[in-house]
This record gives C-alpha cells, structure tokens and sequence, in this order.
C-alpha cells in the first residue's frame, strides 16, 4: 500500500484550513495545516511535503516571502497560493516568484481537485527524474545552456509564457519543450497561428458552436481551447489577434471557462497558454494593437530565443543535425561540409535564423556531388539593403490569387513531370536533361509527393 501524500495548508482563518483539509482528506491526501509564516518554516524544517497550498495575507509576513523560500528547498515542491477575486496582479507577481499556480477566493473546489492533481503530478515526476519527451534546442552555446535551464525551470510552473524571438529563432520548439518537460506532457499541445484564421471563423475556431448555431454550423464542433483541455495551446503570432477577439480570449483565460457559439453554458477548462510572436508586444501595446490587459496576462514570464548569429557556436552541431535528418527522410548517406562551406556558414548573419539554415542546407544537399557540400552549393549572397524591395516594387507578375510558394511548386511539377515524359519515365535520364544530379532529382519527387509515379 503507498504512502499517502503530503500537503501543507498556510492559512489563517480556520474555516477554510477545515474546509481544505476535508476536500484533500476525500482525495486521499494527508493535510499538516499552519496558520502563519513561522508555524510554516517550522513544518517545512521538520517534513517534506508533496504540495504547499498558502495563502498570500498572513499575520506575520508576506506570502510571496515564503514562496520564495521554498524555492531554495533542496526538494521540488510545487506551491500555490490563494488570491482575493480579480487580483490578478498578486497572482502574477507570486508566479513570478515561482508559484506553480493560483486559486482564487471563495474557493472553486473543482478548480482546486484539478489544480492539485496536476501539481502532485509535477512532484512525482520530478520525483522519478523524468526524462525529457519532444523536441529539444541543438547546442552547447552559453545562450543554448541558459535557454534550456529556463525551459527546465518554466515547465514545472503553471504560468502563462510570452516566448519573445526573431521569425525562424524557434519559438514553437522551445514552446513544445516547455510543455513536454512539464505535467502535462500526456496532454495535447496544440499550436495555432493566430494571423491565419480568418476573422469571421475566429470565435469559432478558438471556442467550437453548436449545431444550428449559425448558417453553415451542420453540426457540433469543438474549439481550440477544449481540443487542449489538460494541455497546453500555443498561440503562435498572437500580437495579429484582432481587439474584438483579444477580449474574449482575455475573459476566456481569466474565467478559465469558454462558451461555444451557440451554448446556453460555459464549459470550465483546464489549458495552459504559451503565446509567442515575432513582432515587438510591448511596441504594439503602445500603439494601442494590443490590449495591455491581455499582454500582462500571458506575459506573466517572458523567454526570449536567442537570433542564430547569436549563437555561432551551435552551427557546426545544428548543420550535423540537420544533414543528418535531411539524409534519413530520402533513405540517403548523409553529406558533409567542406571547409570552405563551413566558414560561410559561420560567417553568415542568417536574417532567417535556423529555418533559413534548415533550407540552405536541403538544398544544399540535393546539389551536392559526392556527398559533400561546397560553398558553391549553398547558395547564399547577401544581397545589398533594399534591392530585394526596388526588385519587387516594379513586378507585376499575376499569381491568380496563390502564393508564391505555390505558384512554384505548381511549376516545379510540371517541369518534372514533363522530363519523366520525355524520358519515358526513366528517372536517370529524366535528372540528366534537366542538369541536376540524381540525387537532387529524387528528392524533389519526394518532396512534391511524386515518389511513386
């Protein structure tokens, strides 16, 4: 039979250690109650505890004191502290200080049962050294250590994160390891792009409706936020949300309830947010874009991902990674890089950041001879400030409505698939009319799903 869990209860009035002990009591949870600051350090001297529950008023200090503190245990414990209704900056400062979460008085006791399961469960795996699930940052730079040391630390919190970063730094990895380091790695993670969705499908993209609820709504549908009930939503490009829907994603985070369009009642949730954007959140806040109530609100901890050039050191790793990937997906040898190709590797600023490195180096290896990258194949001329603007500025090219990437891949088919004809389908052939290598030509059939014509 396993030992009962131990939680400690800080509070000062006695109706509400008696109502927590009997709720915890009934979940099977052993309760040690203190009523203020030195009754706890006391018990926290004596005993370890799975969970400390504390509220931030006490008679004899501050409540974010002793967060602090037990933050210097030499033992995980999560704590969550009680705060009046609507306070949310008490709620905010006392995450800051590495609360795992809130709870809001009077006491929501199905709120409460879910918040204690879930920080029970970042005690145990923190217990059994969990080993990390998902994806992970590439590198040993001082900026990749002190990034993966944030995500570590952030994933066993509870706290809305704004993760800050130029496009292609890899914001959503970092996003991706925060939830799966954390309790809810069995979760869903479901990541969105804000700037994607059409305004008109917003409400219902982010909270489902119900069948009837308007023309076109055939049947039921769930929203975003239940599809992440128990996990973690990312909203990727959130500063592009329009005010309208900034409100009601504020209420939605603030209520931890959604309503579909269409319901009579709200549904509770239990989702954790990691909100991320290229853009400068506090500049749009200023412009008045953004809601400087819903900015404070997901931007109770801010990471910021370091640019690549910022980060020189994990180039040499980051190009092995890749490669590596890159020659697993065509069932090839991996290729190298040359010396020559490696110093323009280094001495490249990567506007892109790693997604721009990934793409040099996929088409890097597609043109490659004999395994092995030159300078030459990578492709990469730093054009002089502007000219990609004074180039575009007179194109009057009609794409009928696609993007360029598709307007090109369209092309890129037929081009193919035209050589293939004319070779009567023998792809060696089909390579050599077109000038590129083998290689480059069975990976492009991969890449446009034409593998197995």
């Amino acid at each position: 039979m396993s030992k009962a869990r131990k939680v400690l209860v800080i509070d000062d009035e006695p109706d509400i250690r008696e109502l927590l002990e009997i709720t915890l009591g009934r979940m099977g949870l052993d309760t040690v109650a203190a009523g203020d600051c030195k009754q706890a350090r006391s018990l926290l001297k004596e005993q370890e505890f799975d969970l400390c529950l504390t509220d931030l008023k006490l008679p004899d200090g501050d409540g974010i004191e002793l967060v602090e503190e037990i933050q210097k245990l030499d033992y995980a414990l999560p704590v969550a502290v009680f705060t009046a209704h609507g306070n949310t900056d008490t709620a905010i400062n006392a995450m800051k200080a590495g609360a795992y979460d809130f709870v809001s008085k009077p006491v929501n006791l199905e709120q409460l049962r879910t918040l204690v399961n879930n920080a029970l469960e970042v005690k145990k795996k923190a217990k059994n050294g969990r080993k990390q699930q998902g994806p992970s940052f590439v590198g040993d730079s001082q900026a990749t250590k002190r990034l993966k040391k944030q995500i570590k630390k952030l994933a066993q919190s509870q706290a809305p994160i704004y993760i800050s970063g130029e496009s292609g730094s890899g914001k959503e990895v970092v996003a991706r390891s925060i939830h799966y380091q954390g309790p809810r790695a069995e979760g869903p993670f479901i990541p969105v792009n804000c700037g994607a969705i059409p305004a008109e499908l917003m409400e219902s993209e982010f909270f489902g409706h119900q069948k009837g609820a308007f023309t076109g709504a055939h049947q039921d549908k769930i929203g975003l936020f239940q599809a992440a009930d128990g996990g973690t939503l990312f909203l990727d490009e959130v500063a592009d949300l329009p005010l309208d829907m900034q409100v009601k994603l504020l209420r939605a985070i603030q209520e931890k309830a959604i309503r579909p369009i269409g319901a009579q009642a709200e549904i509770p949730i239990n989702v954790r947010i990691l909100s991320a954007t290229h853009k400068d959140l506090h500049a749009e806040v200023s412009a008045q874009r953004f809601r400087s109530d819903l900015f404070y609100r997901i931007n109770v901890i801010e990471i910021a991902v370091p640019a690549l050039r910022e980060r020189r050191e994990d180039i040499t790793e980051l190009c092995d990674f890749f490669l590596e990937r890159i020659a697993k997906d065509m069932d090839l040898q991996a290729a190298s890089l040359d010396q020559g190709a490696k110093r323009r590797l280094h001495n490249y600023q990567f506007p892109g950041n790693i997604r721009e490195l990934e793409n040099i180096l996929e088409r890097a290896f597609t043109l490659c001879d004999n395994d092995l990258i030159t300078e030459a194949d990578l492709f990469i001329n730093e054009p002089p400030r502007n000219s990609v603007e004074k180039q575009s500025s007179g194109s009057k090219h009609s794409l009928d409505g696609r993007s360029l990437d598709d307007y090109l891949i369209e092309i890129e088919k037929e081009f193919l698939l035209g050589a293939l004809e004319e070779c009567r389908w023998n792809k060696t052939a089909a390579a050599e009319s077109l000038g590129i290598t083998f290689r480059s030509f069975r990976y492009r059939l991969k890449k446009l799903g034409l593998e197995d014509v």
